[in-house]
């Protein structure tokens, strides 16, 4: 959420004192984002049975800068932004082509750099970056022009290249991602939809072909997704142990710290993927209801801000930014919920 128009009340970040631009900052998305992190600490705090340490602590550090950093981007003139987009996503995209040559593997995947005191994971930059280079091209066209065959090389670029270089990671998950984002995006720019239905028609084909190219556990997640009942003490485990904490929690929840699958360790990544069920299981179908509503809020918000501004760039990455944000709440919250 790194846009200045996702933070300002007006469209555009104007010339004025810092009282000025503090006082145009929306306040109110600030704190629907706050609440957000704050359920997610109360969970991690509850993932670590009671202790602020290892996790809770950690990710308020981490909030915390994020809203500094989420401030000064704010109060920036949002032409800085644009001016830095082609730049920034050709520094994303070199350090993904880095990460092939001197990447740090883990997990048995290559996926990250070390910068000595940092260890990054160009991708995650990747993201933004994407959504700011595809924001800037995208400003300079008319909306029937996003669907000329030569305007849209560039855009088809833009998006596949980095797309490529994760998937030889591998990451289908993060490619997936970034894929999706950004023709998501075209669309909303005003891609035709002859060129959406045939894309899809293409990739629906093109699936046969790309299972065979897919690493086994990839497809063995596909599949786990598809039936995790197939193999429920292998690789289905951990989704049938998620549902059951779904359904232990009734309507209400059995109460904060109360959750025996997390506590008990059933629940494996408890802390990061596996999350959503521990506040299904404490706090119920209500509790779970009332984070997606939450969610639902800062994404309304976020629409809102889009369909108010009067520079499109800024709008195009609104939009691209909750495009992302839309995205991972989806994901995260099927796979969970197999």
């Amino acid at each position: 959420m790194a846009s200045p128009e996702f933070a300002l009340r007006g469209p555009v970040g104007g010339v004025g004192g810092l009282g000025d631009k503090l006082g145009r900052l929306s306040w109110l998305l600030l704190l629907l984002l706050t609440a957000a992190a704050s359920v997610g600490f109360m969970l991690l705090f509850s993932a670590a049975n009671g202790n602020i340490d290892p996790w809770a602590s950690r990710q308020m550090v981490r909030f915390g800068a994020g809203v500094v950093v989420l401030i000064i981007v704010a109060m920036v003139d949002i032409r800085f932004w644009m001016s830095l987009a082609y730049p920034a996503y050709f520094g994303a995209l070199v350090m993904l082509v880095a990460v092939e040559f001197i990447g740090v593997t883990g997990m048995g995947a290559q996926r990250w750099l070390d910068l000595g005191p940092f260890v990054v994971q160009p991708s995650e930059f990747m993201k933004i970056a994407m959504v700011l280079a595809l924001a800037r091209y995208l400003h300079g066209l008319e909306p029937q022009q996003v669907s000329h065959p030569l305007r849209l090389l560039p855009s088809i670029f833009i998006i596949f290249a980095p797309v490529a270089l994760v998937l030889k990671q591998p990451d289908l998950g993060t490619a997936l991602l970034l894929l999706a984002g950004g023709c998501m995006l075209l669309f909303l720019a005003g891609l035709s939809w002859r060129i959406v239905i045939a894309g899809v028609l293409a990739g629906l084909s093109a699936m046969a072909v790309g299972w065979r190219f897919l690493e086994p556990y990839q497809q063995q997640r596909v599949l786990t997704f598809l039936d995790p009942e197939s193999d429920p003490m292998g690789s289905g485990y951990h989704i049938m142990q998620s549902k059951i904490a779904f359904g232990s929690g009734g309507v209400f929840g059995k109460g904060f710290l109360q959750g025996t699958q997390s506590h008990l360790n059933f629940l494996p990544e408890k802390q990061t993927d596996f999350i959503l069920p521990i506040l299904a299981e404490e706090m119920g179908f209500v509790g779970a209801i009332g984070l997606l509503g939450l969610y639902l809020m800062i994404l309304g918000y976020g629409l809102s801000i889009a369909i108010r501004s009067r520079h499109h760039f800024g709008r195009l990455v609104t939009l691209g930014v909750l495009i992302t944000f839309l995205l991972y709440i989806l994901i995260n919250t099927s796979m969970v919920m197999g």
